[in-house]
């Protein structure tokens, strides 16, 4: 078709790591690239450089901002001289810090504006924050969040009507299974021995300690229970420590950030979800597509992931015994772990593919377009 009917999307982000939001964007981006659209996404101009490098290969569009101050019309400013120069229809935003600037810029270049909330409150704790959240949700910004948790979060802090506050969970593409050899090789494992394994970056929030705790307290009955954690983050060193002090330094593997996640899940007996906070985390739905059985605590949108605890079994946060419990019921029933893996797929391939969210992003940027453009609904993967 030609270029001028391509509607040009701008995705917004304030940090460039392996995040989960910042997966949604690349995975985002690049499906509605292949649906049609022309896409460009903001990246910080000192960043990381993982998200640039995850869009490498696509024909998406990376762009740069700067931001030196808290408040800076001037980036606000240059953001919209990049919306125009893109010939952008719609800016789309993650996160605080972009949701207030893909705003400003967006009403300074004249386009529709979505902002999507991926989990964390950290806005709420101050009301500059909260004021300036408020105002880039104003008019006929579209709201979304990733859970109904948070955008009852977002309606309750901000004084945003809940029925402006549109749902949309995640979405993973998870191809043919991966291997469990090579992962299993790689951290001296055989057939008789059992691996746990949970994925997330290691900071306090996504509970790693307690699955530790956990460890430690199935120990003497599970003689051959080791636990691998994929994520990197400040609690490294920590956790390392944590695992000699408890005498199970030899079953704790921290894998670090890995390009493999596929193969570190197929190799798992069990996939743990310790989180104290979550929104929708990606970690839990690619799992749940690789068929494996769940213990998770019950935060954010989880409970509703796995069906109220039938694809899965849920725990309290926090709760270091109900943890260790409920995976000691898993292994020592394996036709129930069974049962649970399989009911988790069919939930993932029901609600959490790529397809469906770009679906549901597609049917809000449709309302927001002129009636005479492209359609995305039409033209979604």
């Amino acid at each position: 078709m030609p270029s001028c009917d391509r509607p040009g999307i701008a995705h917004l982000i304030e940090s460039d790591g392996p995040g989960g939001a910042e997966r949604i964007v690349a995975v985002l981006a690049q499906a509605l690239q292949e649906a049609g659209a022309r896409n460009v996404v903001f990246l910080p101009e000192q960043g990381e450089g993982w998200l640039a490098r995850e869009l490498a290969d696509s024909d998406v569009v990376v762009e740069s901002y700067r931001l030196d101050t808290p408040l800076s019309p001037a980036c606000a400013r240059s953001i919209a001289a990049s919306f125009k120069r893109h010939r952008i229809d719609l800016a789309h935003s993650h996160e605080f810090t972009m949701a207030v600037y893909g705003r400003w810029a967006s009403w300074y270049a004249g386009v529709p504006s979505v902002i999507t909330m991926h989990g964390s409150r950290y806005y709420a704790g101050r009301l500059q924050r909260r004021l300036a959240l408020r105002a880039a949700m104003s008019g006929r910004t579209r709201v979304v969040a990733v859970s109904h948790q948070l955008a009852g979060h977002i309606s309750r802090d901000l004084g945003v009507r809940r029925s402006r506050i549109t749902m949309v969970p995640n979405g993973v593409r998870f191809g043919a299974p991966a291997a469990p050899d090579p992962v299993r090789r790689e951290l001296a494992l055989g057939p008789e021995h059992c691996l746990l394994v949970a994925v997330g970056s290691l900071y306090p929030v996504k509970g790693h300690r307690i699955a530790v705790d956990a460890l430690a307290c199935l120990a003497a009955r599970h003689s051959k229970l080791h636990l691998a954690i994929a994520g990197r983050g400040e609690l490294a060193g920590a956790l390392a420590a944590q695992a000699r002090a408890l005498g199970i330094e030899d079953r704790l593997h921290l894998l670090g950030l890995r390009s493999d996640v596929s193969a570190v899940l197929a190799a798992a007996d069990l996939f743990v979800l310790p989180s104290l906070s979550e929104g929708l985390p990606l970690a839990l739905l690619e799992a749940m597509f690789a068929r494996r059985p769940i213990v998770a605590t019950d935060v954010g949108e989880v409970r509703s992931a796995l069906d109220g605890g039938r694809a899965g079994v849920l725990v309290p946060p926090g709760d270091t015994a109900a943890l260790a419990t409920a995976i000691d019921a898993i292994l020592a029933d394996p036709g129930r772990a069974r049962t649970l893996a399989g009911r988790a797929r069919e939930r993932a391939t029901a609600e959490y593919d790529l397809a469906g969210m770009v679906r549901r992003y597609g049917s809000i940027y449709d309302e927001l377009l002129p009636v005479d453009r492209f359609r995305f609904t039409t033209h979604s993967a």
